[in-house]
Order: C-alpha cells, then sequence, then structure tokens
C-alpha cells in the first residue's frame, strides 16, 4: 500500500507541472499574437499586444482553475 502513495504523488507533481507549462505556453502564444497584429495594423499603443495578451491570461487562468478542481474532484473519490 504504501509504494502506490509516492507514484500517486508523482503523478500529481507532472499533472501540475502540465498545468503550469500550458498556462505560460498560452500566455505566450497570446502575446505573440498580439504582436503580430499589432505588426499587421499598426497603431501607437501596442492596443493589440495588451488585448491578446490579457485574453490569454484570463484564458490561462479559467484552464488552471477548470484542472484544479477536476483534479480535487478525483482525489476525493
Amino acid at each position: 500500500m504504501n509504494k502506490k502513495r509516492p507514484k500517486r504523488q508523482l503523478n500529481k507533481f507532472v499533472r501540475f507541472s502540465g498545468i503550469a507549462m500550458q498556462m505560460g505556453l498560452t500566455i505566450y502564444l497570446g502575446s505573440l499574437l498580439g504582436k503580430w497584429l499589432d505588426n499587421k495594423f499598426p497603431n501607437d499603443s501596442e492596443l493589440y499586444t495588451k488585448i491578446c495578451t490579457l485574453a490569454a491570461v484570463f484564458g490561462a487562468m479559467f484552464s488552471v482553475i477548470r484542472q484544479v478542481s477536476k483534479l480535487s474532484k478525483d482525489n476525493d473519490d
């Protein structure tokens, strides 16, 4: 029984690491999209970069909260 416990903890660590990587990648891709839009449609304040990055942050946070809630529910079962 003790042998399965470290494996479960490692599995949770891998899941949370994956969630963090996914969050970082989402925000990075959002900023790249914003920079591309700013180059395509020039403006003075780099508005597209700010909007896309902020939208990516909110999307990533929503995804993290949903995944952690799911992990918490799975842990309760």
